[in-house]
């Protein structure tokens, strides 16, 4: 991992203290993910939703008595640099890692964290090998890809039957993993797409792609893969006069996303979960959002919702300890800014809702 890297975390826990010496009593955490790149803006929404949780709990008398030290790494959703911090952090000492954000990130660093007795929750990575491994360390506290790949698949089957489908992904394992999903359901829904493309995450000019589904007069575009990419194929299809409806997934819920498209991103659809920004259980906490000018979109209560849960199951185990704290969290049902939250033996939790989403020709979105 660069020095710069390595700095830049140290940095993140001495600003978040006041640039004192941590006590030797005080319980160390992280948040992990792309604080770089061009996933950062889904890192921000995780550091917000952890920092002001710890400040939360620190401010009712921490946990077991005890203050929590919160720890920021940045993987840049590289997955060598994000086994590099997640070994970081354990030499750090920290209990629990909430993080990280992008699945083919968070995958090599619950190795990491597994060897070295660090619990891990994401509140982001969707990927269903993250919990299929039958690791004891491994939860997340939104939903899998072959469970949002099935509401879009079906959406698709229903809203669009005898229309030309492309699916496109960007051969990470989110996007990978989320395209083949969504194909799965809908060849099984009979419905065969008519292109099946990759295209390399980070490329801006989409020219022969998109002359490539003109030519085979695509009528809806399933995208695999994240907000920078897909707004710029939306994008490229407008200015090429196309008027292609555009679907992806949970990795559009930010508003960068019309930052790319401006208008063009009008109608543009995705599936992520209710809204947590609405639940009955949030509305304390938003409230302390948007008392620091803080829009709580995405995963930035998620990530809360995942200190919450280890927070509740330290409390109730009378321990620190990750592993037991980790069969107190499958054994539990918990209360969180997202609702009442409970895991099957493999960390996924048990209540599944993933819904539509429009985004609105204001630069909003919401559900439909």
């Amino acid at each position: 991992m660069k020095k710069l890297t390595l700095a830049g975390l140290a940095l993140s826990a001495s600003l978040a203290f006041g640039g004192a010496a941590a006590a030797q009593e005080d319980i160390a955490i992280a948040v992990a993910g792309p604080m770089t790149g061009g996933e950062a803006t889904f890192g921000l929404q995780m550091r917000n939703g952890a920092e002001l949780a710890v400040a939360d709990l620190n401010a009712a008398g921490g946990v077991l008595g005890k203050q929590i030290r919160l720890l920021v790494g940045d993987d840049a959703c590289d997955p060598k640099q994000a086994r590099a911090v997640a070994e970081k952090l354990a030499g750090e000492g920290v209990v629990l890692v909430a993080g990280h954000f992008c699945s083919s990130s968070s995958i090599p660093a619950s190795d990491a964290y597994a060897e070295n007795g660090v619990l891990q929750i994401t509140p982001a990575s969707t990927n269903p090998q993250f919990t299929e491994r039958g690791m004891w360390n491994t939860f997340r506290v939104c939903g899998r890809d072959d469970q949002q790949g099935s509401v879009a698949a079906d959406y698709i089957a229903k809203n669009f039957k005898g229309k030309k489908v492309a699916i496109l992904h960007d051969k990470s394992t989110y996007g990978k993993g989320l395209a083949d999903a969504t194909k799965a359901a809908l060849n099984k829904a009979g419905v065969k797409e008519t292109m099946y493309e990759a295209y390399t995450k980070g490329e801006k000019d989409f020219s022969a792609l998109v002359s490539k589904m003109k030519a085979a007069r695509i009528d809806v575009v399933y995208i695999g893969g994240y907000h920078t990419e897909s707004g710029l194929i939306l994008r490229q299809l407008r200015e090429q006069g196309m008027k292609t409806q555009l679907i992806s997934g949970d990795a559009m819920v930010t508003k960068e996303f019309w930052q790319i498209t401006g208008p063009a991103g009008t109608g543009s659809l995705m599936t992520f979960g209710p809204d947590a920004r609405k639940k009955p259980a949030a509305a304390e906490v938003l409230e302390k959002f948007k008392a620091k000018g803080i829009d709580p979109e995405g995963y930035t209560l998620y990530t809360y919702a995942a200190i919450q849960i280890w927070a509740q199951a330290v409390e109730k185990a009378g321990t620190t300890d990750p592993k037991t704290v980790a069969d107190t969290i499958r054994a539990g049902q918990w209360d969180t800014v997202l609702g009442k939250l409970g895991f099957d033996a493999k960390g996924d939790i048990t209540v599944i809702d993933y819904v539509f989403y429009i985004w609105n020709k204001d630069g909003s979105y919401n559900e439909m």
